[in-house]
C-alpha cells in the first residue's frame, strides 16, 4: 500500500513518521524548498535563542521526501495528486497536512515590499535581514504570533510598536488586568503598543492609522491570524467548510482521503495550535494503517513568554456563567480560576505558570474540586 502526505509541517511530519515507523512505504510532499522544520519555534528563531539548524527536522528513514513541489490538483479516480509541474504521484490513502495560511489584511500598501507575513522561515528570515538595519518596526496583530515577533525584532534592535484592534492584547487568552501587565512590561522593554488601533493603509514610510495617526516603518509585519489551506480539497469536490470537513478517524468525504492539522475540520472547529495539530495526525495515521481510532477535542492552552513575561491560559476564560476565584500578587503572579458547577473550566496565570500543568489536568479531567476549591489559586502545594 502506498501512501502520500501532502503538507510538511508538524502534522504532515508525524504522519509520515508514524507510517513509516509501521513499515509503509510514504512520501511527503512539500511546498517549502529543504528539510521541513519546525514552524512553532520560528519565534525562538527571531529571537536568537536557536540557530536555523536547529530548527531543522527532517522526516523519519523509509519516509520520501519531496521537496518545493506544489501539489495543484488531485486525481480522486485515478488516486493521484498532480504537482504544478506535470508530475503525478499515484497514492493508495492520501493525508492532507496542508496547514494553514497567514490572512493579509485587505489594506492599500499590503504588498509593498517591506511588509512581511509571520508564518513561514523565509518570512522570518527576511524580518531578521530588516532587522540588521535597525529603524522603526510595526507589527499589526497583538495575539500569540504578534507579540513574538515584536519581542524577536526588539531583541534585535528595531523600535517596535505594536497596533491591535482590539480592547487589550490578546485577547483570545488573557482577562483585562493580565493584559494590562503584559502591556506595561512591554513598554518597559521598550515596546511601545497601541489598542483599538484600526490600520487604514501601508505606505513606503510607514502605517496611517484610521484616526489620521501616521507611524513610521522600515518594516511592517502583519499577523493577525490564519485561514486553513482548503483549496486543494475543494477543488478536488471534498466537503470543506472552513477547513477541510472530517470525521471523528480524520477521514474526509472521500474514505480514501484523510486530513489534519490546521486545514481540517472536526466538529465545526479548526484548531490553530500545535499540540492538537499533531494529536489529530496521530489519529489519521492509525486511521491509515486500518486501526480504530477516534478524535476527541480537548480544553486548549496557550504558553508563551514574552520578552521575559510568562503567561498561559486554558479552557474558557471569558464565560458570563462563571465563578472567578482571583489571587492577584502585585510583585508576584497573577491567577483568576474560572469555575462552573464545582468544576474548573478555564485559567489565566500570568508571571508564575509553573503551576499550568495541574491546572491544565483539572480542566481536561471536570472532576468537582470539593474542599480543592478553597486552595485552588495557590496551586497544588497547597491541595
Amino acid at each position: 500500500m502506498s501512501f502520500v502526505v501532502v503538507g510538511a509541517g508538524p502534522a504532515g511530519v508525524r504522519v509520515a513518521d508514524r507510517l513509516a515507523a509501521a513499515g509503509q512505504a510514504v512520501t511527503l510532499i512539500g511546498d517549502e524548498p529543504g528539510v521541513p522544520y519546525d514552524r512553532v519555534a520560528l519565534s525562538r528563531y527571531l529571537a536568537r535563542e536557536v540557530t536555523a539548524h536547529d530548527l531543522r527536522r527532517p522526516p523519519a528513514l523509509g519516509v520520501r521526501h519531496l521537496a518545493g513541489l506544489r501539489i495543484a490538483a488531485i486525481d480522486r479516480a485515478a488516486r493521484r495528486v498532480i504537482a504544478s509541474n506535470g508530475r503525478r504521484i499515484g497514492y493508495a490513502t492520501l493525508v492532507l497536512a496542508t496547514g494553514a495560511a497567514a490572512f493579509r489584511l485587505p489594506l492599500p500598501g499590503a504588498d509593498l515590499p517591506h511588509v512581511r507575513l509571520y508564518r513561514t522561515l523565509a518570512d522570518v528570515e527576511t524580518m531578521i535581514g530588516a532587522a540588521s538595519r535597525g529603524g522603526e518596526a510595526i507589527v499589526i496583530g497583538g495575539g500569540l504570533l504578534g507579540l513574538e515577533a515584536a519581542a524577536g525584532l526588539a531583541l534585535r534592535g528595531m523600535r517596535v510598536t505594536v497596533l491591535h484592534a482590539a480592547d487589550r492584547l490578546m485577547e483570545r487568552q488573557l482577562d483585562p488586568p493580565a493584559a494590562a501587565r503584559l502591556q506595561a512590561h512591554l513598554a518597559i522593554q521598550g515596546m511601545a503598543v497601541r489598542t483599538l488601533a484600526n490600520t487604514q493603509a501601508i505606505t513606503p514610510a510607514g502605517v496611517t492609522l484610521a484616526d489620521g495617526t501616521q507611524l513610521p516603518a522600515r518594516l511592517v509585519v502583519i499577523a493577525v491570524g490564519i485561514r486553513p489551506n482548503s483549496a486543494l480539497a475543494a477543488a478536488a469536490g471534498l466537503a470543506v467548510g472552513r477547513g477541510i470537513v472530517v470525521d471523528d478517524a480524520m477521514r474526509t468525504s472521500d474514505p480514501a482521503i484523510l486530513a489534519c492539522g490546521e486545514c481540517a475540520e472536526h466538529r465545526g472547529q479548526c484548531v490553530g495550535l500545535v499540540a492538537p495539530a499533531l494529536a489529530q495526525a496521530e489519529i489519521a495515521a492509525r486511521t491509515a494503517l486500518g486501526e480504530p481510532a477516534r478524535y476527541r477535542a480537548s480544553a486548549d492552552s496557550a504558553a508563551l513568554k514574552i520578552a521575559g513575561a510568562p503567561v498561559w491560559s486554558a479552557g474558557e476564560i471569558a464565560a458570563p456563567d462563571t465563578d472567578a476565584l482571583v489571587l492577584d500578587d502585585p510583585d508576584g503572579g497573577y491567577r483568576r480560576l474560572l469555575l462552573r458547577n464545582d468544576r474548573l473550566v478555564g485559567a489565566v496565570l500570568y508571571g508564575a505558570t509553573e503551576d499550568a500543568p495541574w491546572y491544565m489536568r483539572l480542566i481536561r479531567d471536570a472532576r468537582p474540586l470539593g474542599a480543592l476549591r478553597d486552595v485552588l489559586p495557590f496551586g497544588p502545594a497547597f491541595a
